[in-house]
Formats: C-alpha cells, structure tokens, sequence
C-alpha cells in the first residue's frame, strides 16, 4: 500500500497513522518493523516513531511473510464465488473440514485445496469457519491484515450472515430468538452444551415452510459460538435433520447436518463497498423444499440491518 499524506495527516507518526487509519494491528506492526524494506518512506526505511509531513509518500508491506504453516498443497475443485486481491469467497461442500484437524489428519480439507490454489507462500486466514457438514458461504482473507479488518466486522451491522436448517418438527413459535449459553462439554472433545455459566449465544430464527414433520428455517446467528445453530435447535426439541451429534443421525434422508449458509454481506475491507453474495440450498436440501431451491433476494430481517 503506498499513501501519499495529506495537510491533514501531516505532524503524525507512521505507528498512529498505521494503527488509526489503516486497522494495523499491534502484531502485525511489530512484524513490518522487523522485516527489511517493509516500511518506507520517500523510498528510505522509516521508524514507527518518525513525524510524516505532507507530501511524504509512505510504502508500507501487507502482505503475509511466506508460508509456516506446512499444509501440503492439493487439487481439489473449489467454487470460488468472488476474488480480488485481498479476499475470496467460497462456496463450500459437504463434507469438507475447513481446515487440519487430529482427528482426521489424512483427510483433504479447503486449507489443502487452498494451498493448491494459491500456491507458494499460502498461509490460511479464514473468516468464518463452517463444519465440515455445513455448505455454503464462507470468506477467506489472502493477508493478517485483510483478515485482522475483517474479524473486527464479525458480528457487526457489516458482516451479516443468515443460514437455512431443516429441522424436525414445528416450532412454536414460529419465529423468535434463542438465548442460551454455551460451554464446552466434559463429556467429549468437539461437543457443546448449554449451561449457565457458559458464553452468551443468541440466534434468530424464522419458519419458512413446513411439510412431512419438518420445518425450513431461517437462521441468523448473533453470536458466533461453537455448534451454537445447531445446538440452540436441538435444546428447544428441534434438532437439525441429520445432526448426529446433537439429534440423530439418519442417513437415508440426507448424510449431514441439514444447515447452509446461504447468504453472506460484508463491507469492504479495502474500498468500503458493501457486498453480498447468496447461494441457492444444495440438492441434499432442497429435496425436501423444492419451492426455496433457488436464490433468494433480501430479505426484511437483512434490510433492517
């Protein structure tokens, strides 16, 4: 990024101009100090603590130092919905983890697919993370810095997400909010539970349609804990359909967790433009729904935002 000061940017230092304007965060300034030619004013290295004057054409290094994470490249195809140079987002499948995980260190996930595609000197920032049987929107960020911006927008009126769930039965009512904490449970290493002294979690939810004891849903996360969608349904006695770890598995009706997320805004990071992208439900869903198998529009709960 190279900035040119103006009359008002003049009589302040590259570390309160970095920090303040631009959303450099403490670690990745502390990184720009230490490597050579990251930081450069009028073409010569500058210290955090030098005063800009007005016409000081200043050079400052985003970009990711090369790749540490060792995550070995593979093909894979990946539905990439938009890119430019400081963000993509994917439309992910089912089932694939987002990223390594102990549990399944053989299996290729979107970081390995990612690394593929991005080639020498990847290092993986995602945005927000989907189970590996949740489809559907997700960001990933080509820079700390891009993704340091984007995390501050988490949870904000500028990073608005909303999901479809099919879930068992009719719920009553049948729109509202769910407001119940989440906490790890002592039982299992992956699996959530409500509990009074867990996190606060809070989800909106509407009922779209209803038919054959199941109900599509639209679901608007507020929070973003853990499992928190699919645990939330299941505790008011409306498990997703195909949730193995909070309902019941049922394979012959759809191999996952019935969830997508299907919608997706977020301002800019770099220009400021809001965008939005939607994806139609996957086939596994739309089975059951056919008359919501297409992409919607925005809706009245998103304009409100």
């Amino acid at each position: 990024m190279t900035i040119t000061i103006t009359a008002a940017q003049a009589g302040r230092s590259v570390k309160a101009l970095l920090k303040g304007e631009l959303g450099v965060s403490t670690t990745l300034l502390n990184r720009l100090k230490r490597r050579e030619g990251a930081l450069l004013c009028n073409g010569q290295r500058v210290y955090t603590n030098a005063i800009l004057a007005e016409g000081d054409v200043l050079y400052v290094d985003l970009r990711d130092a090369p790749g540490s994470e060792g995550i070995p490249p593979i093909p894979m195809a990946l539905d990439i919905r938009y890119e430019d140079e400081a963000l993509l987002v994917i439309n992910k499948g089912a089932p694939l983890a987002v990223h390594p995980s102990s549990f399944a260190p053989e299996e290729p996930t979107l970081a390995n697919g990612l690394a593929h595609y991005l080639g020498p000197g990847f290092v993986f920032h995602p945005v927000n993370r989907l189970d590996r049987g949740t489809t559907g929107l997700m960001v990933v960020a080509k820079s700390q810095y891009v993704h340091n911006l984007l995390r501050r927008q988490l949870h904000s009126e500028d990073f608005y997400r909303e999901y479809r769930g099919i879930a068992l039965g009719t719920l009553s009512p049948p729109s509202g909010s769910i407001d119940l904490p989440i906490a790890r449970s002592e039982d299992s290493p992956i699996k959530r539970c409500i509990r009074g002294d867990g996190l606060s979690a809070l989800t909106d939810y509407e009922t779209l349609s209803c038919r054959v004891g199941l109900s599509l849903l639209r679901l608007i996360p507020r929070t973003g804990r853990t499992h928190q969608l699919r645990l939330h349904l299941s505790a008011v006695g409306h498990p997703l359909l195909g949730d193995w770890l909070y309902g019941e598995e049922d394979p012959a009706r759809i191999g996952r967790p019935a969830l997508h997320a299907c919608l997706l805004r977020l301002r800019h990071p770099l220009t400021g433009q809001l965008c939005r992208w939607t994806v139609p439900l996957p086939a596994d869903m739309a089975r059951y729904f056919p008359d919501f198998s297409h992409t919607e529009e925005s809706t009245d709960k998103e304009a409100l935002l």
